[in-house]
């Protein structure tokens, strides 16, 4: 339990700066908190996604999954970009 939680929140850390890394548009307005927030969101529903249309029987490093985590976390980035954003001055 300590060790998925643990990977999770790494995980999540750098799946959500990569996520921000592919965000459309002005991806510097979040704080890195929800930026982790974002990744972490990303690697649990882009698992269950991979999961719902591919199968589970890879071997190796599975790079279509973490290829689905990234992209779930950008539009989980570019969604509180969008809603929660920091205003410019």
């Amino acid at each position: 339990m300590i060790s998925a939680l643990l990977w999770a929140l790494i995980g999540g850390s750098i799946i959500g700066l990569l996520g921000k890394l592919v965000a459309p548009g002005d991806r510097d307005n979040i704080p890195l908190w929800l930026t982790v927030i974002c990744g972490i969101g990303g690697v649990l529903i882009g698992n269950y996604l991979y999961g719902l249309f591919y199968a589970d029987n890879t071997r190796g490093f599975d790079w279509w999954r973490h290829t689905w985590q990234v992209i779930v976390a950008a539009v989980l980035v570019a969604v509180a970009s969008g809603s929660t954003g920091r205003t410019q001055s």
